[in-house]
């Protein structure tokens, strides 16, 4: 597969959706972590991402504009023990309890499927890095309907045990814009992971569809010492 540079993949999808990357910055010093989210409806792109201890949680920009929280007020990141969980919806929740009770990432989203917002069948993501010492592993999943069949559904599982210095992996919720929204087709997209957190965040929101992003969360977790550099961007300030 194809080493991808992130910004020019981003640049040519008017609505990849949610979307989720996980790597090891080119130097070998840090494991990266990035989580973005975009909207199409007033709803959807009444948020912001807002750090919550370890994590953080979507909020509601304007309250008052907020007409159904269900699939858009969740923590899309929560960290247990040596692990940093990522996902796009309440399933953060899902493999945190199971983690904490001794099970597993797999586990825990073989009791989950896809979101119910018919007709779009909005596949759920997740991913999962474990920092060990001086290194990490990493694992992504794709839940979805079946070729958008709702009456099916397809749980797929990808795990990164070496990860390779300078490389990572990005999944997301759409392959594009369209009315239903096709969901993400084929393997996570293999991406080049750069050294710097600010660079690598500024080329992620510089090319994310200026009409439809809403926010995005990058962090760096030093695998020497365990410092963590977290930052967010959000459209609404």
């Amino acid at each position: 597969m194809e080493l991808k540079n992130i910004n020019e993949v981003l640049k040519g999808n008017a609505y990849p959706g949610r979307g989720i990357i996980i790597g090891k910055s080119h130097d070998g010093k840090h494991a990266v972590i990035a989580y973005f989210i975009m909207g199409r409806s007033e709803n959807s792109r009444n948020r912001v991402f807002v750090e919550d201890g370890l994590g953080i949680q979507t909020k509601a920009f304007d309250a008052s504009k907020l007409t159904d929280p269900s699939l858009i007020i969740y923590a899309p990141v929560r960290v247990v023990g040596n692990t940093t969980i990522v996902t796009n919806g309440d399933q953060t929740d899902t493999i945190y309890d199971t983690l904490v009770q001794g099970g597993t990432f797999e586990d825990a989203l073989r009791t989950r499927t896809f979101e119910p917002d018919e007709p779009n069948f909005t596949p759920r993501i997740s991913g999962q890095a474990v920092m060990t010492q001086n290194s990490f592993q990493y694992k992504l999943s794709i839940l979805k309907s079946y070729y958008g069949n709702p009456s099916g559904a397809l749980r797929t599982f990808y795990e990164y045990v070496k990860p390779i210095n300078g490389e990572g992996h990005f999944i997301h919720t759409y392959c594009c814009d369209g009315n239903p929204i096709p969901s993400f087709e084929g393997e996570p997209v293999r991406i080049a992971i750069e050294n710097h957190i600010d660079t690598f965040t500024d080329g992620i929101w510089e090319n994310l569809n200026m009409e439809n992003k809403v926010s995005l969360f990058t962090r760096f977790i030093n695998l020497e010492n365990g410092i963590v550099k977290t930052r967010i961007v959000n459209k609404n300030q």
